[in-house]
């Protein structure tokens, strides 16, 4: 007579995964909300702690310090929306998309998801980096990696030979920089009180302006084609 055997019941990790996750997004909410209200230096690991429901050696092992954190904070906000990153819809825009009046308006559809919830956040880390060395290095780091981006969409112009005459790549990443500044995204919409979509369609604007030749090989083309 053979008796039943119950096999081992496994062990289904997800649900423990998925409280880790929005634990850890709680943590990073309610650390950006501290860091921007009361400032970075003023804000502690223990009132992170207290107002996320957690405990300050989960945060230390999770994000390892403040600066941990900051880091966190900036990197999610460079996700914008949605279950894909910002940056990553906007190479695959750019990788179907031709028309180079198009790419830099679609851009400017980026800078109204994205510029509210990062450029906050990078004005706080330039702040706190000046009396904070973990923050410094965090700062360079930003700056690094958005003068990278900033010459990786200008390569896409370049490469398709889209720039106006005799502009350079260098030229081209340096203004893209410049407009997509956090300081410039304070300067209109936190002291002049612009709307986003506002200062999005003046970048827009001033971008075709700056990058693009007056008038496109293919508009004239176009207006060639109607000549009879």
């Amino acid at each position: 007579m053979t008796g039943s055997v119950n096999s081992p019941r496994r062990y289904d990790a997800s649900r423990r995964r998925d409280r880790a996750s929005k634990a850890r997004a709680q943590v990073i909410e309610t650390a950006a909300r501290l860091f921007l209200s009361d400032g970075f230096a003023a804000t502690t690991v223990t009132a992170i702690a207290s107002a996320s429901r957690v405990s300050e050696e989960t945060i230390y092992k999770s994000f390892g310090s403040k600066a941990g954190l900051a880091r966190a904070i900036w990197m999610r906000a460079l996700e914008g929306e949605g279950a894909i990153p910002a940056e990553h819809r906007s190479d695959m825009m750019q990788a179907t998309e031709h028309d180079p009046g198009n790419v830099i308006r679609r851009w400017g559809e980026f800078i109204v998801e994205v510029a509210p919830r990062v450029a906050p956040v990078l004005l706080l880390i330039k702040s706190a980096a000046l009396s904070d060395p973990q923050i410094a290095q965090l700062a360079a780091e930003v700056d690094e990696q958005r003068l990278a981006r900033m010459e990786r969409n200008a390569r896409t112009l370049h490469e398709r030979r889209h720039l106006r005459s005799g502009m350079t790549l260098p030229e081209a990443r340096d203004i893209l920089w410049t407009y997509s500044s956090p300081e410039l995204f304070e300067l209109f919409v936190g002291r002049r009180g612009w709307s986003v979509e506002r200062f999005a369609g003046f970048v827009t604007d001033q971008l075709i302006a700056a990058l693009l030749p007056a008038r496109t090989e293919w508009e004239a083309s176009t207006l060639t084609d109607g000549v009879t």
